[in-house]
């Protein structure tokens, strides 16, 4: 059995993301699609608008086979370490033989040659990434100008296009593990990855939960034409939980050092993070005047989920490097015998049900740990309770 992964976050599970289904289908040549899911929080630095349960079901009934989640630790981390992260997962399943992502342009070998050009760091490429820095522009940038100029051969859209950007750190981290994991760019359609514009029905992620904030009846029209039915009713009830809120006590409540222990957080940003919720108690508000060129907004709010959820920057790293788990989140019941049975294979355990938790030992169950913690703060903001760690079988 062969199984091609999608990394993902389904925030909502989108026309888009299906029609991406239907093309590895078509493309990979695999039997089987496995789904590693971001758990109740995303890489953006917020809630997820549905319980992961909920969002793996989704994927599940329109085409997946079976969902993993992707540990929280890693789900809220900057791009290196998310994908990183989500390489380690699917790197210790044998049957996993491809990794289909969407993009914006570009060719497998496209991919692969901005990703090689990004992990050589030689003097040349420490000094230009320095010099780019001077102006206050943010580690990312600099870094894809330095490769750029010493790399006229690379399609500058393949580092500076959202989806583009994310594939190649995808191939990075293939690369870097040595996995045998052939990468399968598909080009995308309809809206693109920030845009939020709404289209007739390939609206993006970003336009699809700003129009679950409208509420009027055009954005709800939207809304309809763009996520299947069974994602559509799900939503029908949907209330923005206090995270903003809970977020700020949080920030508030640690002392500085603890806050600059969070992944995204360096170069006094606690400091000032802190400052500005005692005087300006407003998370917009506050993050609208920290943002700038070299701070993202994204880097930003995820600075103050890390903080909220306990995520350390030193525990990321050790998770990297140390033997974890495959979550279980949700499976087609049809075939749940011969897809486990296959994934139990892999050299990380597979967790089906509550007590396979009990054989994980350190720094597994340190990450376990913390997607145990962000399920139970998930249930408290949004006042709803699911069965922990019990997959879903469809």
């Amino acid at each position: 059995m062969k199984f091609c992964a999608v990394i993902c976050e389904y925030n909502p599970f989108h026309n888009g993301h299906k029609y991406q289904f239907e093309q590895i289908r078509k493309l990979s040549g695999c039997d089987k699609i496995l789904c590693l899911m971001s758990g109740n929080f995303t890489q953006r630095g917020d809630m997820a608008v549905l319980h992961k349960y909920e969002r793996a079901r989704h994927a599940v009934e329109n085409g997946a086979d079976v969902v993993l989640e992707l540990p929280t630790p890693f789900a809220v981390s900057p791009a290196e370490l998310f994908a990183g992260g989500a390489v380690h997962i699917l790197s210790s399943l044998p049957s996993v033989k491809a990794l289909a992502f969407g993009c914006e342009s570009g060719t497998k070998e496209d991919f692969l040659r901005a990703a090689r050009a990004t992990l050589s760091e030689d003097k040349q490429f420490k000094a230009l990434l320095k010099e780019n820095m001077k102006d206050g522009t943010s580690y990312v940038k600099a870094r894809t100008s330095a490769v750029l100029q010493l790399n006229t051969d690379i399609d500058e859209a393949l580092l500076t296009s959202p989806n583009n950007i994310l594939g190649v750190e995808y191939c990075r981290a293939l690369l870097s593990s040595g996995a045998e994991i052939e990468p399968l760019p598909i080009p995308r359609v309809g809206g693109g990855y920030a845009d939020t514009a709404l289209f007739k029905d390939f609206s993006s992620a970003s336009a699809l939960r700003e129009a679950l904030k409208d509420g009027s009846k055009k954005a709800a029209k939207a809304l309809k034409g763009n996520l299947p039915k069974d994602v559509y009713a799900d939503l029908a009830d949907h209330r923005e939980p206090p995270f903003k809120q809970a977020a700020l006590c949080a920030l508030l409540e640690n002392e500085s050092e603890e806050v600059m222990k969070c992944p995204d957080c360096s170069e006094g940003l606690e400091n000032r993070l802190r400052s500005m919720a005692r005087s300006n108690p407003d998370y917009d508000g506050l993050l609208s005047k920290i943002v700038s060129k070299r701070y993202t907004l994204s880097r930003l709010k995820r600075i103050l989920l890390q903080n909220f959820l306990g995520v350390e920057r030193k525990d990321v790293r050790t998770f990297l490097e140390s033997p974890l788990y495959c979550n279980v989140l949700c499976v087609r019941l049809k075939e749940q015998g011969t897809i486990l049975g296959e994934l139990a294979k892999g050299s990380f355990p597979l967790l089906v049900r509550k007590s396979d938790c009990a054989s994980l030992k350190k720094d597994a169950l340190a990450c376990y740990e913390a997607d145990v913690r962000a399920n139970d703060l998930y249930n408290v903001l949004t006042g709803k309770h699911t069965n922990e760690y019990e997959t879903v079988m469809l």
